[in-house]
């Protein structure tokens, strides 16, 4: 159980930390979500928006930092 307790304290300062700097980051990620490839469609009383790209391009970054978090830990 306290193995648990570890992971879940880790976890919580990581999410901590990558959401300040979001947060810092905000005016300066304006063009993500707005890739080629994210897909919106506006109609007169609809709007459909899926940013395919941008989330391809999320699980890239965190597939690799989980993997370099693997390495680093072994």
């Amino acid at each position: 159980m306290q193995q648990i307790g570890k992971i879940l304290v880790i976890t919580g300062i990581l999410l901590v930390i990558a959401g300040i700097v979001i947060w810092l980051l905000a005016g300066k990620l304006g063009w993500f979500g707005h890739l080629p490839g994210d897909i919106r469609i506006r109609k007169e009383n609809f709007a459909f928006y899926f940013p395919l790209t941008s989330m391809l391009l999320v699980s890239a970054v965190l597939s690799f930092l989980i993997w370099l978090i693997g390495k680093i830990f072994r």
